[in-house]
């Protein structure tokens, strides 16, 4: 999967970067914890797989919100993938928490 679909990273001033560190890192690492805790919707070996693939996709998109922080921009295909999956996983309200951290800095 290549970066280039028509996303686009956010560059973040490293001011800004500085102030809303906190803020950022929150909501990442609400999202790794909440993901953690939930279960598959059915009982199964199937449901099983497809739910650790999803906590998993889930996982991944924050760890690519927290590198692209590292270097002073939001992932857009960090947030994509993290919101994506957790949509999957019913988590809507976090999905729009992580869509949120595109316009960090507009605040």
């Amino acid at each position: 999967m290549t970066q280039d679909q028509g996303t686009q990273d956010k560059l973040i001033a490293p001011d800004d970067r500085a102030r809303l560190d906190q803020v950022f890192m929150q909501v990442v690492l609400d999202v790794q914890a909440q993901v953690q805790q939930t279960e598959p919707e059915r009982p199964g070996n199937l449901a099983a797989m497809f739910h650790k693939e999803t906590v998993s996709d889930a996982l991944q998109g924050c760890a690519m919100l927290i590198a692209g922080w590292n270097e002073n921009r939001v992932d857009d295909a960090g947030v994509t993938r993290a919101a994506k999956a957790l949509r999957s996983l019913g988590l809507e309200d976090l999905a729009e928490r992580v869509e949120r951290l595109r316009g960090i800095d507009e605040a």
